[in-house]
């Protein structure tokens, strides 16, 4: 009879171990769940940016070769064509930027600085591509022609491109917002991201009128 309540005493050991042990790892996994749950999908906004940047890179590429294509028919559109470079910079020059102000975060702020550079540099395109179908030369020209099309295929990847992004970013942010969720992402740092959209400014500002 004395050995039964040594018994009862083990037996109570054990449960409130194992009660314990839910108790700190249940939270514990849950935790590392929501944690490598966010961190994925960092990583696919991420790496859905990183198929902008590689088109961004290829429309920077191809204006150059544009322009000195064009310039000796257009020797009196002198300013279209220092606007279309100068937009060109900026937006490069904004895409570049994003690798040393915050890193590979994509915050709100440098994403739509990019995308308002870009907003701007679609307008000059426009208004120089709008230019050249008034120039019958250019409209024979062969290589001006092959730009234009490379450049009106890139800009549909980029369209395509943008809207994969925004869906990843929109599906981490929200990820990030909502309780309990929320804790995680606040505890371990982790912080919305930008979505490649030009403010209301920037939209209105690029009207092309001919």
């Amino acid at each position: 009879m004395e050995g039964i309540p040594l018994v009862l005493s083990n037996a109570a050991l054990f449960v409130g171990l194992g009660v314990l042990a839910i108790v700190v790892l249940v939270p514990a996994i849950w935790v590392i769940a929501v944690y490598n749950g966010l961190r994925r999908s960092q990583v696919r906004a991420k790496n859905a940016f990183s198929q902008i940047d590689v088109q961004l890179k290829r429309r920077f590429d191809l204006i150059p070769n544009l322009v000195e294509t064009v310039k000796g028919y257009m020797v009196h559109e002198r300013a279209t064509l220092e606007a279309v470079i100068a937009a060109r910079s900026q937006a490069a020059g904004a895409l570049g930027a994003l690798g040393t102000t915050e890193g590979a975060m994509l915050g709100a702020a440098s994403i739509t600085q990019l995308a308002n550079a870009s907003t701007a540099l679609d307008g000059a395109l426009g208004r120089l591509i709008g230019l050249v179908e008034r120039y019958p030369e250019l409209k024979a020209n062969q290589n001006a022609l092959q730009l234009q099309e490379e450049l009106a295929s890139t800009e549909n990847r980029i369209a395509f491109a943008r809207q994969a992004y925004n869906d990843a970013v929109m599906r981490l942010n929200e990820q990030i917002v909502v309780f309990p969720a929320s804790v995680v992402a606040r505890t371990f740092g982790i912080t919305e991201m930008g979505l490649f959209e030009a403010d209301a400014a920037a939209r209105a500002a690029v009207a092309v009128k001919f």
